[in-house]
C-alpha cells in the first residue's frame, strides 16, 4: 500500500480534475487503511484500462450490463496491491485478451468516480466512490474477443469519433473519455502524426532552415 501511495503521489496531474482528485485519493489513503477491498463500502481502489489499437484510432470498450452503456474495461483491486496485475486480469476476464502491451508502465490517468447505488447479483450495493487508476495499453484489434456475460453483453472496438454516440454516460464522455483521448494524442500520437512531422522536417531541412521542428 505504501508503494501504491508513492505512485499516486508522484503522478503529475493533467488538469484540475486530476489535481483535485489526486489530493482526495491521497487523503483517503492516509485515513482509510482498507481501501484496497470492497469491505470499505464508502470508497475503494479500482483500476481501468484505456486500450487502444496500434493506429490509436479506436478504443476497446464493453457494453456494461449495469450501466447499459459502452464503457472502458476495469474492475476492483480486491486486496491486490499489484494494480498492473489486476488490470491484466480484468482485461482477460472481460475480453479474453492476454496479448496486451502497456504503452507506459506509469499510471496514465486518475479519477475519483461516484457510483450510484445499484443491484448486483441480487444484492443492493450502496452508493460509494471508486478511487480509480487508469492504465494505457495497446492491443492488436484483429485478435478474437469474447464477452463476460455476468458483466457485459458486447465487446468491441469503438472509433474515437464514435465514443460520444456509443456511451450514454455523458459525464464520462465529457470529463474522462475526452481527457484520455487528448492525453493519448499528446503523449502517444498515431503513426500518421509522426509521418507528418517527418515530412515537415525533410522540407525544412531541404530549404536550409534550422534542423528542428517548429
Amino acid at each position: 500500500m505504501k508503494q501504491l501511495r508513492k505512485e499516486i503521489e508522484k503522478y503529475l496531474p493533467f488538469n484540475e480534475q486530476e489535481e483535485r482528485d489526486q489530493k482526495q485519493i491521497l487523503r483517503l489513503l492516509d485515513h482509510n487503511p482498507n481501501l484496497l477491498t470492497r469491505e470499505n463500502d464508502v470508497a475503494h481502489i479500482t483500476v481501468s484500462a484505456w486500450v487502444v489499437n496500434q493506429d490509436r484510432t479506436k478504443v476497446l470498450m464493453a457494453y456494461h450490463n449495469i450501466y447499459q452503456s459502452w464503457a472502458w474495461l476495469g474492475g476492483h483491486a480486491d486486496g491486490n496491491p499489484d494494480i498492473r496485475q489486476v488490470i491484466r486480469k480484468e482485461i482477460e476476464e472481460e475480453s479474453g485478451l492476454t496479448d496486451i502491451r502497456f504503452l507506459t508502465d506509469d499510471i496514465f490517468s486518475l479519477e475519483s468516480l461516484t457510483v450510484d447505488g445499484h443491484e448486483k447479483r441480487g444484492t443492493y450495493i450502496s452508493s460509494h466512490l471508486h478511487l480509480n487508476l487508469t492504465f494505457l495499453l495497446e492491443v492488436d484489434e484483429h485478435l478474437p474477443l469474447r464477452v463476460k456475460p455476468d458483466e457485459n453483453s458486447q465487446i468491441g472496438w469503438i472509433s474515437l469519433s464514435e465514443i460520444a454516440e456509443k456511451s450514454t454516460e455523458k459525464w464520462f464522455v465529457e470529463r474522462i473519455y475526452s481527457k484520455l483521448c487528448k492525453k493519448v494524442l499528446r503523449d502517444f500520437p498515431p503513426r500518421e502524426y509522426y509521418k507528418a512531422y517527418e515530412d515537415k522536417y525533410k522540407t525544412i531541412h531541404q530549404k536550409g532552415s534550422p534542423s528542428f521542428l517548429v
